[in-house]
């Protein structure tokens, strides 16, 4: 499933420069991820129903263009890995009218359950696990 989310910036996620503060485009890709689940049929409030947490693990970006207020990005993820116990998603924001790359990144998460203890989602929600997978072909 090819699924893009598209976002304008607000003028109080610019800094003294009147560019976006690095520290908004972690919160870009989490709306981006959730949205992006929404759409594939895995709401986050579902996981949670099921007892089931997604952590980040850890959050890898390399800023290539900046944006501005005014500018809308457009947000692409992509599955990178998984494995039933994690899973890394890929992203590419792009400036919608320059076309320029803003910054390419990926998430790193685990799946646990309300303890925090890591669960395989294999065993868990196999239904879930076999979309995780079906994107890793795309």
């Amino acid at each position: 499933m090819d699924f893009t989310y598209e976002r304008k910036i607000n003028y109080y996620e610019t800094d003294r420069m009147g560019v976006v503060h690095h520290s908004n485009y972690i919160r870009y890709l989490e709306e981006t991820r959730c949205e992006w689940l929404e759409k594939l049929g895995m709401p986050f409030g579902e996981f949670e129903k099921q007892g089931i947490t997604i952590p980040v693990l850890g959050v890898n970006i390399s800023y290539k263009y900046h944006v501005t207020f005014g500018d809308t990005i457009i947000i692409k993820p992509f599955m990178k890995e998984y494995s039933g116990v994690r899973m890394t998603v890929g992203y590419e924001v792009i400036d919608k009218k320059t076309k320029n790359i803003v910054l390419t990144g990926e998430t790193k998460h685990c799946f646990t359950n309300k303890e925090i203890k890591p669960i395989n989602l294999k065993k868990v929600n196999k239904e879930f696990s076999d979309k995780f997978e079906s994107l890793l072909s795309k």
